[in-house]
């Protein structure tokens, strides 16, 4: 039986390398907008900032706040993200100022857990501010004795922030979870 065979040919040894050629280079893909240390992740930041502390702020001018729970809860949580948010603004600034990249698995799950932690408790504090702004001025009727629109105010703002906090916090789970 006739078979072919392959034939060898032989092949230039490449140059033995130095040990800067050894370190094995990686291929990143381009950061998407909005995870930590890009422009959109400073505007998310931004956003979540500003939109919690005119959460807080409203809801801390009026002088009735602290007999309902849930609204204690919203200043508290409001107060937590606005501070957060802020302290990740300025990291944010600094990795563009000095041109790092926040792609380490350890300040990535950092991230993805405040976020996550601050993100439910500005989502529960506005969901029960809601509840109880709808039943004060819808089933009780008794918005002129309150202060329902800065009750509706906060509770939009913070729904606001929970809502900028939210592509912050999924692009840094998506961004641990395809490690």
């Amino acid at each position: 039986m006739n078979v072919s065979r392959p034939s060898v040919h032989p092949v230039e040894a490449p140059p033995p390398a130095t040990e800067a050629e050894n370190v094995v280079r990686r291929v990143r893909m381009e950061d998407i907008q909005g995870m930590p240390g890009t422009i959109g992740g400073l505007v998310l930041r931004a956003c979540q900032f500003l939109f919690a502390v005119v959460s807080l702020c409203v809801m801390a001018t009026t002088n009735d706040f602290p007999s309902v729970s849930a609204f204690c809860y919203l200043v508290a949580a409001a107060g937590l993200q606005s501070m957060w948010s802020l302290a990740l603004a300025i990291v944010d600034v600094y990795a563009l100022l000095v041109g790092r990249c926040l792609q380490n698995h350890r300040i990535v799950s950092f991230f993805a857990i405040g976020d996550g932690i601050t993100s439910t408790l500005t989502f529960a504090a506005a969901c029960a501010s809601a509840g109880i702004t709808v039943l004060i001025g819808n089933d009780l009727g008794i918005c002129n004795e309150n202060h329902c629109l800065q009750f509706e105010t906060s509770t939009a703002m913070a729904f606001l922030s929970w809502f900028t906090a939210l592509p912050s916090f999924l692009l840094n789970f998506w961004s641990l979870a395809s490690r």
